[in-house]
């Protein structure tokens, strides 16, 4: 295990504590106001109140947080998953009889229910991606690149946290014509920011690199932002690496709702 593996780990750890602080804060202000509605709700009657608009921007806070804490979460666990040995948790399978099974799925929601409100809403976030098409990173740990392409979430096992994926536009170049499953821990996995949801929709900022989907296919390249968006429905001017033409690089134009952030130790 290197220092910078060590150190990228606890600096997630600790972003992952400032924001559990920050959002006890918030949440202490929501209750405030809560007991101050309850105890005079005629107040948001009177002229020039604020509570009603307070209250709000304290939800959203603390929803942005949330949000936050979910995405280092996940960041935290594919660093984890990068330093643990793989090929460790499909070892020595055998068929399970009815009985074993009851008691798997027994153990399974007793160990969900002792995870942290937060990590169990991630989860449940997760599950709730059937049928969505995710960003996938499909190669191993060990693969000399990382290759990322579009898939269709089939189903997320909350257990053995992986998910089954299709990709139901394989290249050209694959074996085979059709569509390809896989399964994938939840660090391979990112979701695509919500067309109908605008308000957990990341705005990366010009000089931004980021993980997009280069236009006309389903894999995903490392890009970088080049020009600020007036709105956050606005598509993205990107320039992908080594996609070069002519001695400079092009300017494409990706969907906000195609772009993610680059994951950490992203090779190429």
């Amino acid at each position: 295990m290197s220092s910078p593996d060590i150190a990228g780990i606890l600096d997630n750890s600790k972003e992952l504590d400032r924001l559990r602080k920050e959002q006890e804060e918030v949440l202490l202000e929501i209750n405030k106001m809560h007991k101050k509605l309850q105890a005079t709700p005629e107040v948001v009657e009177k002229p020039g109140d604020n509570s009603l608009s307070r209250l709000k921007m304290l939800y959203i806070q603390a929803k942005e947080l949330s949000e936050s804490e979910v995405t280092v979460s996940t960041q935290l666990l594919g660093q984890l998953d990068a330093l643990l040995p793989s090929g460790t948790a499909g070892q020595h399978r055998r068929r399970i009889d009815g009985s074993e099974q009851k008691k798997k799925r027994m153990k399974a929601d007793s160990d969900v229910s002792r995870l942290s409100p937060s990590m169990r809403n991630h989860l449940e976030s997760l599950a709730n991606l059937k049928g969505e098409q995710v960003a996938a990173r499909v190669t191993q740990e060990d693969a000399g690149k990382d290759e990322w392409f579009v898939v269709k979430v089939i189903h997320f096992d909350k257990e053995t946290r992986e998910f089954e994926v299709l990709d139901e536009e394989p290249g050209d170049d694959e074996e085979g014509s059709g569509q390809r499953k896989y399964k994938l821990p939840m660090s391979h996995i990112i979701p695509f920011p919500k067309r109908t949801d605008l308000s957990s929709v990341p705005d990366f900022p010009p000089g931004k690199h980021v993980l997009a989907v280069y236009p006309e296919t389903t894999a995903l390249y490392k890009a970088t932002v080049v020009q600020a968006r007036k709105r956050k429905t606005d598509d993205y001017i990107l320039e992908f690496d080594d996609d070069e033409e002519d001695g400079s690089l092009p300017q494409r134009s990706v969907p906000f709702h195609r772009v993610v952030p680059l994951p950490e130790g992203y090779r190429q």
